[in-house]
């Protein structure tokens, strides 16, 4: 799992050692995220399934993507989609994915960045694994996470941020046991590089066997974590929790995780996807790839993708299809 690594995490800066009154979060739910596919046939996680909307506000969806090690020919992605009112934040640990807009905007993503796309208004959307990938095969592994938009920036213009791996905020713990990557948001003051639109915390971190995290967390966000690989505890009462587990947190000044002595060897830590903000508490109506206030927006959603004006699919060869033509919308 390379993601963005340090050769001696000794050197990074350290979350301070919290006090003895430090109250830390209890597990209030804990969560097997059931398997499914996504897109083309790839294999997901459903991280959030039956965890109710008002405990993941601001967040909406989240699918791990992978672990999976394609044979040549296999890599698959999404067909030309629409998204509106929302953001879709995709973290890759391992391997490489091509996206792209109607509005002409995309990138490559690979081990560690990430591609946050405010959908805003609206625009139909790909992504696809590159043509020398789906040649070659091999391993494929991340994230994506819906962050949802409030009302009032539900219809801003879309935009994206291009986000590296090596830009994220990196820290240690005390006795250097761990590694947390700050992609957004802020933890005891080290910032990530991501912007977001509500108060926000998103971290990528790896704890070695045996060792424990206290990460101080601020009290009015909610809570979080999702085992990625690996086996140990979490919250307050060290809740058992192993790969594919999504733990929701009550309330508290800080999180506490520690990874078992003895993890299997095709996942020698613990690796976590930490995510927290603050609630926005408005309502939410969700229907496929729009996330609105009402349903009545959703309808005009819908309406406005079929007249074609979230945007059209670009005439022009697309450089992940092998000169195979447009996917079908």
């Amino acid at each position: 799992m390379p993601a963005i690594t340090v050769d001696d995490v000794l050197v990074l800066p350290r979350l301070p050692r919290l006090a003895e009154t430090t109250t830390f979060r209890p597990v209030r739910r804990l969560i097997t995220a059931p398997s499914g596919y996504e897109g083309e046939g790839f294999p997901v996680r459903r991280a959030f399934a039956g965890v109710p909307l008002h405990e993941l506000d601001p967040f909406i969806h989240l699918d791990q993507m992978g672990e999976v090690d394609y044979a040549p020919g296999e890599p698959k992605g999404t067909p030309w989609h629409p998204h509106r009112g929302f953001e879709t934040v995709t973290y890759i640990i391992d391997g490489v994915f091509d996206h792209q807009d109607s509005n002409g905007g995309g990138g490559t993503i690979t081990n560690g960045d990430t591609q946050w796309m405010t959908a805003g208004s609206g625009l139909l959307h790909i992504e696809a694994p590159p043509e020398h990938l789906v040649v070659s095969g091999g391993l494929f592994h991340g994230l994506q996470l819906w962050v949802n938009l409030p009302r009032v920036a539900k219809m801003n213009p879309p935009r994206y941020q291009d986000i590296r791996g090596k830009e994220s905020g990196l820290v240690s713990t005390p006795d250097g046991g761990a590694l947390i990557r700050v992609i957004a948001g802020e933890v005891a003051g080290h910032a990530g590089p991501g912007s977001t639109h509500t108060p926000i915390t998103i971290t990528h971190v790896t704890v070695q066997p045996g060792a424990e995290v206290e990460l101080p967390w601020r009290p009015d966000f909610n809570a979080l974590v999702y085992v990625l690989a690996g086996r140990g505890t979490v919250g307050g009462e060290r809740r058992p929790v192993h790969t594919g587990q999504l733990a929701v947190h009550g309330p508290g000044d800080a999180l506490r995780i520690a990874a078992d002595a003895e993890q299997e060897a095709a996942t020698p830590a613990l690796e976590l996807y930490i995510m927290g903000g603050q609630p926005i508490r408005e309502p939410v109506a969700h229907y496929g790839p729009f996330v609105m206030n009402t349903r009545a927006e959703l309808v005009q959603a819908f309406e406005d993708y079929q007249a074609g004006r979230l945007g059209v699919i670009p005439a022009e060869r697309l450089p992940h299809t092998g000169g195979a033509g447009p996917r079908p919308a």
